[in-house]
């Protein structure tokens, strides 16, 4: 009995029952994002 009820349990929590996957919160201090580009301009 106590090994179906595990398995039970196990299947619950795989499926995702808690809830919907949320986005982590963002970490303090600097962020940086996009494109950079460095080269030389010759006019």
């Amino acid at each position: 009995m106590r090994a179906i009820a595990l398995l039970a349990l196990l299947a619950v929590a795989a499926c995702g029952a808690d809830g919907a996957p949320t986005k982590p919160a963002p970490r303090p201090g600097v962020s940086i994002s996009g494109e950079a580009a460095v080269g030389v301009v010759v006019k």
